[in-house]
């Protein structure tokens, strides 16, 4: 899934306002893919619905009991960087019940999410959305008929500060609550877009985009998964000043994720921790950094995270941007990304790339 941006650029920013959201559909773990279909149609400036103008940055989530399949993204006629709170980006959402045969039209879910913030240290917020690609499902936590989901915020908060919040759900996106406390941001200061991630123990990892380069990460404990009670680390700075992930001249978004795997040295079971970004310099040379989470007590700290991170595999050497991954039911690491493929670096025309690769081929050999 991606957006279509008939003048290559952002929900607010483009000449016509419209962006189109296009779906294309694979079922043998990207051996063949059906054609492309609009989800939803922008309208462009002239709509006499705000939010029709343009629909962009999506990001989804499939049920792993169910066919059901949640989609959100952000639509309307203003800016994310111009939002207030009264005239805003809207945060929009889709459901399909068939695993993507059929969807639902948007709904408006804005005012849901601003209201979680009306009250609270920082507040009202100016701006905020859903930040693109993947919504995580939790792997542990089920509360109910579903299992958890997480995704991270971007927001401007009253006094312009930008600050990230992790929300989460427990009806598959149909209300939504701040993980933690709406008046203690994760990440603050100059946040940007991030993502996130369930640790092997059930903590949460967010990985926020910085503008100095590298990633910030940030750890949420657990004392109750139920109520989801518990708090949030420091944050921790990883670039090339600690052995971290680095991104020569550019911030820009990727998806962390982790996985179980064997190391091949020794036999042991453990997880992999995988961080994809553009290294650079500038948005240039997307590729997959990796770093083994040997013990407990070293992955729930978010320094430990930043520091120290074991390889990098490089996918493409071509003008390259946001990316996004998933485990396929075949055991390989599905890779979507966005490549200047066909268009000068400067343009923001990309193309969609998939790409799928194995364990042993992403840390040479290193884990399987």
């Amino acid at each position: 899934m991606a957006d279509f941006r008939y003048s290559l650029r952002d929900v607010g920013v483009a000449k016509d306002g419209r962006i189109d959201l296009r779906v294309r559909m694979s079922r043998d773990n990207g051996k063949t893919w059906d054609g492309i279909e609009t989800l939803v149609e922008g309208k462009g400036k002239d709509s006499p619905d705000f939010m029709n103008v343009a629909f962009g940055d999506p990001c989804i989530v499939a049920d792993r009991e169910s066919d059901r399949v949640l989609v959100v993204s952000c639509a309307g006629n203003v800016s994310y960087p111009k939002g207030t709170r009264e005239c805003h980006l809207c945060m929009v959402r889709f459901y399909s019940e068939d695993g993507g045969k059929s969807w639902t039209a948007p709904e408006d879910f804005s005012e849901d999410i601003y209201k979680l913030f009306d009250n609270s240290v920082g507040g009202p917020a100016r701006s905020m959305f859903f930040t693109s690609g993947r919504i995580m499902q939790s792997r542990y936590i089920k509360v109910g008929k579903y299992y958890r989901l997480y995704c991270a915020l971007l927001q401007t908060d009253v006094e312009g500060n930008r600050v990230n919040h992790v929300l989460y759900s427990d009806d598959f996106g149909e209300t939504w609550a701040v993980l933690g406390s709406a008046g203690c941001p994760p990440v603050k200061g100059k946040a940007n877009e991030a993502k996130v991630e369930e640790l092997p123990d059930g903590s949460v990892l967010i990985s926020s985009r910085f503008k100095s380069g590298g990633r910030r990460f940030a750890v949420f404990t657990y004392k109750n998964r139920k109520k989801a009670t518990g708090k949030w680390s420091d944050p921790a700075h990883s670039s090339s000043h600690n052995g971290g992930v680095v991104t020569e001249r550019n911030d820009c978004n990727g998806e962390v994720m982790v996985l179980p795997v064997v190391r091949v040295a020794d036999g042991k079971k453990m997880h992999l921790l995988l961080q994809s970004v553009p290294a650079g310099p500038l948005r240039t040379h997307v590729g997959i950094y990796y770093k083994g989470l040997q013990s407990r007590k070293k992955y729930r700290s978010a320094q430990w995270l930043a520091e120290d991170w074991e390889g990098f595999f490089q996918v493409t050497e071509l003008g390259s941007a946001y990316s996004t991954m998933a485990m396929q039911s075949d055991g390989r690491l599905g890779f979507l990304y966005e490549e200047n493929t066909y268009y000068p670096m400067d343009s923001m025309g990309y193309t969609i790339v998939y790409d799928s690769y194995t364990i042993e081929q992403l840390t040479d050999g290193k884990y399987r």
